[in-house]
């Protein structure tokens, strides 16, 4: 497995937030679905108010 840094912002009570974190998986697309799927459970975010900006090897 590899390490992915992946960066963006999702929607808060004021406005977006920004947020980068760190995260192993298989390749990009895994990285991308495991962020979205935490972020959505940590914040009670859906999907669409998520925006990945760039997913990044380290």
């Amino acid at each position: 497995m590899s390490q992915f840094t992946v960066s963006g912002k999702f929607a808060s009570r004021d406005g977006y937030s920004s947020f980068e974190t760190a995260i192993e998986a298989e390749n990009e697309d895994v990285a991308r679905e495991h962020v979205l799927s935490q972020l959505g459970s940590r914040h009670g975010l859906k999907r669409t108010q998520i925006e990945l900006e760039e997913v990044e090897a380290r």
